[in-house]
């Protein structure tokens, strides 16, 4: 069975789930080796869980594969896919996909465990709620160490907006580059069809028609690798 690898982290750190992108494309390919699938493509993204698969630039990107090729989705875990039931049960309608760490689940498995998941993460939520809730009473009451517990929260809370802000500029940056792309696909297309079959020719064609790279950079030979990565074309 084809099969097309898609993992996310939620920031270059690896993300906050602890499961980081090298020990994401291990589960795969230990699943895949078990299983017999074939990994006809891998696309990652760093984003937020909260986005839906489809709305995320590289997901977009293994989801198009998986319908041009007829093949599967294969994540590591279920919450790679995504955090929200909503989301999930909205992608088993367009698309069949297999977890790594549970690849006999069927669909119904997999609603069932997302469900679970999901009325996990809101209990906790709530229990968070409650316990600052107090928390901020007692330091309201003067209790010097839940004074000093609420204060040493608020700068980890600024911390981590800063970090979500880098994280959010850099997903518009890479849906913009991805958007960029995209307008490019024609013209590389064009060069190949006139029977370019070098990365150098290929620049060579490009300079040529005036177009650069997202960065307003001459295309090279590497910039034409990625780009004809990115575009999923090959000569």
């Amino acid at each position: 069975m084809d099969v097309v690898a898609y993992y996310r982290v939620s920031t270059k750190s690896q993300g906050d789930s602890g499961l980081g992108l090298e020990a994401q494309q291990e589960y795969v390919q230990r699943a895949a080796k078990q299983n017999n699938w074939n990994i006809i493509g891998e696309f990652t993204d760093v984003v937020s869980g909260k986005l839906a698969i489809e709305g995320r630039p590289e997901g977009s990107k293994a989801l198009a594969m998986c319908k041009e090729h007829g093949a599967q989705l294969v994540v590591a875990k279920l919450d790679r896919l995504s955090r929200s039931v909503l989301h999930i049960a909205q992608l088993m309608e367009l698309i069949d996909f297999k977890v790594a760490t549970m690849p006999q689940a069927q669909t119904f498995e997999l609603h069932l465990y997302a469900a679970l998941a999901q009325q996990e993460r809101e209990f906790i939520s709530s229990r968070t709620r409650e316990t600052l809730a107090a928390l901020k009473s007692k330091a309201d009451a003067g209790d010097a160490e839940s004074i000093q517990k609420v204060k040493n929260r608020s700068d980890a809370q600024a911390k981590g907006r800063a970090v979500a802000d880098i994280t959010t500029a850099n997903n518009i940056r890479m849906a913009n580059v991805s958007t960029y792309q995209t307008t490019l696909e024609p013209h590389l297309k064009a060069c190949l069809y006139n029977k370019v079959k070098t990365l150098q020719s290929v620049a060579d064609c490009l300079n040529a028609k005036g177009l650069r790279t997202a960065r307003g950079s001459e295309f090279t030979p590497t910039a034409v690798r990625r780009l004809m990565i990115a575009l999923n074309v090959s000569f």
